[in-house]
């Protein structure tokens, strides 16, 4: 470890022991959904599937978010289930795309997730109150008990260089792996068998009891920014120029591939990236000259986008967590 890593690991274990010590529990469940690195993993179509696997078992959830890049400080409703009552700017993108898709399930954006469960409670009518938390991005908020620490490693780069903050991706040293209680292995898409068979004695040494899944982030459907969707046979052939501002770029750019598209050019952002209009010009002029008759991009891009006027032939990818259904029942009945 070096200097600048144990720095960081010195005001990590202040933070956490302080946060432990001072830890607070919700009148009803909460599961967390969580990683070790920084962005990439695929958490926000993991807790939208927790979410309305939720409801199908005729529970009433409510996704507690940081609602990371959003300028609004205190707690408050993304939304209520219903329709959207902040924008992007305010909320942030990923916070914006769950209470999109969420329908019938408040999103509640707060930096305190216990103070946004007691918010919950106390702004909603008796009837209507949550009787389950979904932790969106939980795995390091100690201050707030969990019931499931649900892990998220991608399978395409699970632990970059394995160096800490700011050296690497790593916001923990590995060996806090064993704090969780299920592992998800994510993207397996693009993932080699011999890749996984290491990665999963790799988790083993560090935790050995939690069940273990592997989970694929599968394409479903393009969209536009009016809401026009097409499906996947409609993209197979077709030249596009890719572009996004995530977590892990070459995953979606091998994605795009996946879903079948002739990706004839390529841009990449830093995560969470606010475009201008000047951005998207540049975007349009780069994908005509690469002969590309379609943009596409993310679906958090696109929310980052509404704003500006986007071309007519824009589409974002819809991407869907796809897992065993044992996964289901480690979280909501063991």
């Amino acid at each position: 470890m070096t200097i600048i890593e144990g720095l960081y690991y010195i005001g990590y274990s202040i933070k956490k022991q302080q946060a432990l010590r001072h830890q607070k529990k919700l009148p009803c469940r909460v599961f967390s959904i969580g990683n070790l690195t920084l962005g990439g993993t695929g958490k926000t179509p993991a807790t939208i599937a927790v979410a309305e696997e939720a409801k199908k078992r005729g529970l009433m959830p409510c996704v507690l978010t940081r609602g990371y890049k959003g300028s609004l400080q205190e707690t408050c409703f993304v939304s209520k289930g219903d329709k959207l009552l902040l924008n992007e700017e305010e909320a942030g993108d990923e916070a914006i795309l769950m209470a999109e898709r969420l329908k019938g399930v408040p999103v509640i954006k707060g930096a305190d997730r216990y103070e946004a469960g007691k918010f919950a409670f106390g702004s909603m009518p008796a009837a209507l109150r949550p009787d389950v938390f979904i932790l969106d991005d939980g795995f390091q908020h100690w201050k707030l008990f969990r019931d499931k620490d649900v892990l998220l490693i991608d399978g395409t780069n699970p632990f970059g260089n394995k160096r800490l903050l700011p050296l690497g991706p790593l916001r923990e040293p590995l060996n806090a792996i064993a704090r969780a209680d299920i592992i998800v292995i994510t993207k397996l898409v693009s993932s080699r068998q011999s890749t996984v068979s290491s990665l999963k004695e790799e988790i083993r040494k560090h935790n050995s009891k939690a069940p273990l899944f592997l989970a694929e982030h599968k394409p479903s459907k393009f969209m536009t920014a009016a809401g026009e969707t097409f499906s996947l046979e409609w993209a197979r052939g077709k030249n596009c120029f890719g572009f996004s501002g995530i977590g892990n770029p070459a995953s979606f750019k091998e994605t795009l591939l996946t879903a079948g598209l002739q990706v004839k050019g390529f841009k990449s952002y830093r995560d969470h990236y606010r475009y201008n209009a000047g951005d998207l010009k540049k975007i349009t002029e780069d994908a005509e000259k690469t002969g590309a008759d379609w943009i596409a991009t993310t679906e958090k891009d696109i929310m980052r986008l509404k704003k500006l006027d986007m071309p007519r032939k824009l589409v974002a990818l819809a991407i869907e967590f796809r897992v065993d259904e044992r996964f289901y029942e480690e979280v909501f009945t063991k």
